[in-house]
This record gives C-alpha cells, structure tokens and sequence, in this order.
C-alpha cells in the first residue's frame, strides 16, 4: 500500500508543479473585492480540506495511523493549499479555567482507560516527538508547525462548543444560548485563541462557527433569537474581538440553516432591525463569507447554481456593493467514481472551476477515534483510507480533485 501511495503521489506531485503555487512568506492574506490576496497583491485561491480536531479527545484526529508529518506530506503532495483545522470551545474553556490536561488524560476520558491508553501508545509511536506530558493544544502547535514547514495554510474553525461529532438541529450546540453553546464562553474561547495562534506563521484566516442552524430541541430559543439580528449582534462581537487580539487574520463569517444561508446579508436588507451588514464595522480587507453546499440529491445543475448564488455567493459579483470573497468551506460525497460523477459532484466541480471559488473539501480523515460513541469508526466520505494510508479512491483524487486544485493556475495563465 505505501508503494501504492508513493507512485502515485510522485505522479501527481509533477503534475502539481503547475497548479497555483503559494508561499507561506506571502501571508498575511487580504481581501480585495471578490478576491483573496496575499501581501503582493497575488490573487490566493483556497484549495484544501478538512481536518478535525472538534470531537471527543480534542485534537486532531489520525496521529494512531499516521505522523503529522506524513499526513501533512499527503495534502501538501496533491497540491492542497490550505488546511480547515477544527477545534471546541470546551477545549479552551479548561485551558482558562484549570489549565490544559495531557492528552493521554483525554483519551481515557474519551476512549475509557483501556482503550484510551492503547490508541495514545500508537501516537506516540507515530509521533515520538509528541512527549508523554503533551497537553492538547500542543498537538495543534505540532500541526501548526509541520503545516508551516511544508508550506500550508491553516483555516482555524470553531466547529461546537461541547467536543462531540457535529452537527444537528438536536446538539444542544446549535445557536447562541443553546444548552452548550454560552455565547459569552464562545467569544472568550475566541478571544484567547486569536491571542495564542498568531504566532503560528502559517495562520491566515479563522472561520468564527460552524453551521448555525435552528435549534429545534429548544423552542424558546429558537423562537426568541433565531434570526438575523441575534446572528450580527454576536458574530459582529466575536469577529471584533479577534480582530484586535489578531488584525492581520481575515474573519469569515458564516451563515444560517447550517451555512447555507447569507441571503439577507449579501442582498444588503435589514437584518431583523439590526440594520444592514455593514464592512465598516470591521478592520479593512480583513472580512469573507463561508457557505457550504451539501446537496447531493441534486439533478440539475442550472437550479442548484441559481440557488447558491440566491443563498450567498452573489456576494462574488463585482457590481453588488458588498462585494467580498465567498469560500466553499465544506461540501462532500461518499468517495467512489459513481458518487463523484453525480450532477451534485459535477455541478459543485463546475461551479467552483467557472465562478473562481476557494474551498475546503469535507473531510481528510479516513476515521475518527470516537464518533457518535463508535470507536474507531470508518469515513466513506474522507479523501484517506481508514488507516491513514493511502486515498480512499485514488481515481476520484485523479480524476475530480486534482483538475479542481490546477483550476486556479489555469485561470491565473
């Protein structure tokens, strides 16, 4: 398998010698209209994907399988240019209030001492140069560190508050002041995040939260505060806030209905008597728009789009007086040829090509240590195979990816 993998990413490492190179001496990034740059004025076109680090033992997941350095060899090797790196405000919430714990403590919490202490052997084997003492938030510095050395942006994200699988209209993790989702916490985890991880050079842009959406299991909230006005209030304090513990990271914004909807912000209307979006509330060329896609019933290609660009991505065109850069931060399918030949992996494939969308593609990990309760359980949609290995399809790597990540140099030519 590992000479499976290397032939292979020695064929598509020559042909990434012409896709959109980038380099870390670039940062930090801007924005410019419709258009992310770096601090030449290069347009810079998000290619990359998704890493967890959100879920029950609180940080990234695969290091039983693979070293960080392998695995940031593997997304550097087909020319991904950026990594969405996830994490959990209860994370931080116990770094400020007791201080971080090891990560073999969190594994027994997570896993059960057993098998807990079983998978943090195998990371240590993996990674010898994660001591036995490293508390969590050093592993995310070890990422940080190898992503700089191989050249790779990081997109930090706050994916949930209550480290868990995500998401759900049912989490309790759904909203400001759903039952584990304190604002106040929220924007604290934030504050203190964009303080510690400006020193981490690879570092170019965060992502505040991850797919707001109605909280169903909550029915006062949901009829008290979900609605455009509480989403600026808080979005526009958090956004504020890191911005002055860190001014040169661009702040994206994401939206409701689980990051499909920014329709009321990008057509300029009032947001439920909060007024309009306005970027002059925020640090110049220092703002972007998220949206994910996740319609893989889709069939035609024409509505879908009409949709997109109804939803948000109208924010791309130069004309509307809100221009600013829209990133597709997740969309996936299951990784077979079947599925990636579907109009929904074809029109999302186009649209990106056509419309000169940045986007991180949902998700690299090809299992998780614990997911829903499972232990270990298997990823059909991750770019890698259960261990770590390999691609899941290297076909659908080949033949749907690669053209996706050299379209920003064929459009740059």
């Amino acid at each position: 398998m590992a000479l499976l993998f290397n032939r292979f990413s020695g064929l598509i490492t020559l042909l990434c010698l012409f896709s959109h190179a980038f380099a870390l001496s670039h940062l930090p990034l801007s924005t410019s209209g419709r258009d992310i740059i770096d601090n030449a004025g290069n347009t810079v076109t998000y290619t990359g994907v998704n890493w967890p680090g959100h879920m029950d033992a609180m940080i990234p997941e695969g290091l039983q399988y693979s070293s960080i350095k392998e695995i940031v060899s593997k997304i550097k090797s087909v020319g991904f240019n950026v990594v969405r790196l996830t994490f959990a405000v209860e994370m931080v919430d116990q770094i400020i209030e007791g201080g971080d714990i090891a990560v073999q403590k969190s594994f027994a919490k997570a896993l059960g001492d057993k098998d807990g202490g079983t998978i943090w052997g195998k990371i240590q084997d993996k990674n010898p140069g994660l001591g036995k003492d490293v508390t969590r938030l050093k592993v995310f510095d070890a990422v940080a560190a190898e992503c700089e050395k191989q050249g790779i942006m990081i997109h930090l994200d706050n994916h949930i508050s209550k480290a868990k699988w995500c998401c759900n209209s049912g989490d309790d993790n759904t909203w400001f002041g759903d039952r584990e989702f304190d604002a106040g916490k929220w924007r604290r985890a934030w504050s203190y995040m964009a303080h510690y991880t400006k020193s981490w050079p690879a570092l170019a842009s965060v992502g505040m939260r991850n797919e707001l959406r109605r909280p169903d299991n909550n029915p006062s909230l949901k009829s008290a505060s979900y609605n455009w006005k509480d989403w600026y209030t808080n979005m526009k304090s958090c956004a504020q806030r890191i911005q002055k513990a860190n001014p040169n990271t661009i702040v994206f914004f994401s939206g409701l209905e689980f990051d499909t909807d920014l329709s009321a912000v990008t057509a300029q209307k009032d947001l439920d008597g909060a007024g309009k979006f306005r970027k002059e509330d925020f640090l110049p060329g220092k703002i972007a728009l998220e949206l994910h896609s996740y319609k893989n019933k889709a069939k035609d290609c024409k509505v879908n789009t009409s949709e997109l660009k109804r939803n948000g991505w109208n924010a791309l065109d130069k004309t509307n007086p809100l221009v600013l850069p829209v990133v597709m931060t997740e969309f996936g399918f299951q990784q077979d040829m079947a599925t990636a030949k579907t109009p929904y992996a074809q029109c999302l494939k186009e649209f990106v090509e056509k419309e000169k969308v940045g986007w991180t593609y949902w998700v690299l990990s090809g299992s998780y240590y614990i997911r829903a309760g499972k232990k270990d359980m298997d990823e059909t949609w991750a770019l890698l195979n259960h261990d770590w290995s390999d691609w899941r399809s290297p076909e659908v790597m080949k033949s749907y990816f690669i053209p996706m990540i050299k379209a920003p140099s064929r459009q740059l030519a």
